[in-house]
């Protein structure tokens, strides 16, 4: 990789170490892993709120709607 982009990559890291989290993230698996996890959050909102607010699902499942 040219010096330049490896350069980039760094500084792109420790913007992004910043932006999400006082201390820098230890590994880049750590950081991509934090990543995928906000992204998944934000394309899945019905996974946050869980399967138990959805009537027909949580009758499926045997619980009971009042529990959440």
């Amino acid at each position: 990789m040219p010096a330049d982009l490896r350069r980039a990559h760094a500084a792109l890291d420790r913007a992004v170490d910043r932006l999400y989290r006082p201390a820098a993230f230890e590994t880049d698996r750590d950081r991509v892993e934090h990543l995928f996890g906000r992204y998944e959050a934000l394309v899945n909102p019905l996974e946050r709120l869980g399967a138990a607010k959805n009537r027909r699902v949580a009758r499926k499942a045997g619980q009971d709607v009042g529990e959440a």
